[in-house]
């Protein structure tokens, strides 16, 4: 081999850091978001009601959200890549005991164990890659965000594809299960392998100070600035959690389209994801809060048109709505890692993500449940109302915390 080959391969290798890691969190995301699209097939399978399948995604959620704040502490003391090797191949398993035909409570277990095993990939990637590449967070995490989004893209295709092709092992929709599984075991074997020697200040295990107290991942919160920002998180994942979860079903329902349609419009939300590129390159160059309150901005009137439009317009304009969402709400995400990335001190860094990631993702958690109740109750429009105000409001406590910047 050449020097000149040497060198390509060398330069390339910087790269194994984020495209592993974002590919991992990519495979976390398919296999969350296989989830909602086979609602109904789910439904007709185990005869369960919305407000079952609402609380059934919620406790995948809720495991998922309370994983947040431990797995941080543990990276902070273990280091990144022991944590999140081990929660991939976690969720990977829990993959494989949906590729077969079980009774209900063997899916439920194992959303569970997805939600524990995917709990660990995004607030310790965000720890990790905000290390490996300091001066270019907002595109690293843009990189990141964008893999993962596009989870989301791939998962209502791949359902569609395999729930019309006789199954491997078990029903042919579950066969994305399968397919998630396998892949998952793969990606963390070679992440496990290739990352570690990218990471010069995790050679020798744990990267951070093991006797950090847990008082001090506290302090944090005793700043109003950080604490107006975390309810914005909060505001935005309550909102979009129940967005991903029953969008789908709220087109098919609510707004009268073919099962088909409602879940090609639904991976629209997730194509349009490359946009975090773009937002996160700005955000380096232009600041985070700008940036904040113009895709809190677009994802607030995207998820209004949708309601507002729905029972007058077909499919083009509702995917236009859509599209909209999805360029507000993936735009935001990249922009938000990298602004608490910066308001937090390093040797905390992992934990305290960890810390506003749980509150955030405990509220996210209970919106599927809460929407699944007031879509029997009232119908899906005034559930998607309630969160198009919660996204308001985050838009609001943005822009003031730029007014007072």
């Amino acid at each position: 081999m050449s020097r000149l080959e040497r060198s390509r391969l060398a330069r390339l290798g910087r790269f194994d850091a984020i495209v592993l890691t974002s590919a991992l969190w990519f495979l976390g995301k398919f296999v969350r978001f296989s989830f909602p699209p086979l609602f109904e097939r789910i439904s007709d399978v185990y005869a369960i009601s919305t407000a079952g399948l609402g609380t059934a995604f919620s406790g995948l959620l809720m495991v998922y959200a309370v994983l947040q704040f431990p797995s941080g502490l543990l990276a902070d003391r273990l280091g990144s890549v022991t944590v999140l090797g081990g929660g991939a191949a976690l969720a990977a398993l829990g993959a494989l005991a949906l590729a077969v035909d079980t009774p209900l409570a063997v899916l439920i277990g194992a959303m569970l164990v997805i939600g524990a095993g995917t709990g660990t990939l995004k607030t310790v990637g965000v720890r990790l890659l905000s290390r490996t590449y300091p001066d270019q967070t907002g595109r690293a995490l843009g990189v990141f965000d964008t893999f993962g989004a596009f989870g989301g893209v791939a998962a209502p295709a791949v359902v569609v594809v395999f729930a019309g092709l006789p199954g491997v092992v078990g029903a042919g929709w579950r066969t994305t299960f399968l397919l998630a599984g396998v892949v998952g075991l793969g990606v963390t074997a070679a992440f496990v392998t290739r990352v570690p020697a990218r990471i010069p200040e995790e050679a020798g295990g744990a990267d951070g100070d093991g006797g950090v107290p847990i008082r001090e991942y506290a302090a944090m919160f005793r700043s109003w600035r950080f604490s107006t920002f975390v309810a914005v998180t909060i505001l935005f994942s309550f909102a979009y959690n129940a967005v991903i979860a029953f969008l789908p079903l709220y087109l098919t329902r609510a707004a009268g389209l073919a099962s088909d349609t409602a879940n090609l419009l639904f991976g629209a939300l997730f194509a349009v994801s490359l946009v975090q590129l773009l937002t996160g390159e700005a955000s380096d160059r232009t600041g985070s809060l700008p940036m904040i309150v113009v895709t809190l901005g677009l994802a607030t009137l995207g998820l209004g048109s949708i309601v507002l439009l729905t029972g007058v317009a077909g499919p083009p304009a509702l995917g236009a709505a859509i599209v909209c969402l999805g360029l507000g709400s993936h735009g935001y995400r990249p922009v938000r890692g990298a602004y608490l990335m910066s308001a937090i001190p390093a040797s905390v860094a992992g934990g305290s993500l960890g810390a506003v990631r749980t509150l955030l993702m405990i509220a996210g958690a209970s919106s599927p449940a809460l929407v699944g109740v007031i879509s029997e109750t009232a119908g899906f429009r005034p559930a998607f109302l309630l969160l198009t105000a919660a996204l308001a409001v985050a838009a609001g406590l943005s822009a003031l915390l730029w007014a007072f910047e």
